[in-house]
């Protein structure tokens, strides 16, 4: 059923509370990939893509906090991420957003897939030609 307002106010807090926990957890391990690169140390590769992630949301997270600082501009904040999807750190993703991302990402790779299997079918075919 629908939820009361006062539940899905508190909902939205408890959404952005622990988006600002875990931000505040992996600014805390980017900040210690940084001191390791600085003395010298390599990253993985899974570890450069969290701290890059990490630096980026910290960069998305100045155009947010406007939204959250200022009195009543929240009310602003879906017609910024209808017109900037990308505008939110990723830490502040819900699980549907996720899921949606998930399945654009699946339908592209999908018509990548059929694209190259049709190129493959009509290189075959021309070197069948060829050669016969």
């Amino acid at each position: 059923g629908k939820k009361s307002l006062r539940q899905r106010a508190v909902d939205e807090l408890k959404h952005y509370y622990h988006g600002f926990h875990l931000l505040w957890t992996d600014t805390k391990v980017a900040a210690r990939m940084v001191w390791r690169l600085l003395h010298g140390q390599v990253l993985t590769r899974r570890e450069r893509r969290r701290l890059l992630r990490t630096c980026a949301d910290l960069f998305r997270l100045v155009p947010f906090l406007v939204f959250v600082i200022v009195p009543f501009m929240e009310f602003l904040l879906p017609v910024f991420l209808k017109l900037f999807p990308q505008m939110l750190p990723s830490t502040f993703e819900t699980e549907s957003k996720k899921e949606e991302k998930l399945k654009k990402k699946l339908n592209a790779r999908l018509e990548l897939a059929k694209f190259l299997r049709e190129t493959i079918a009509e290189m075959a075919k021309r070197n069948k030609a060829d050669t016969g």
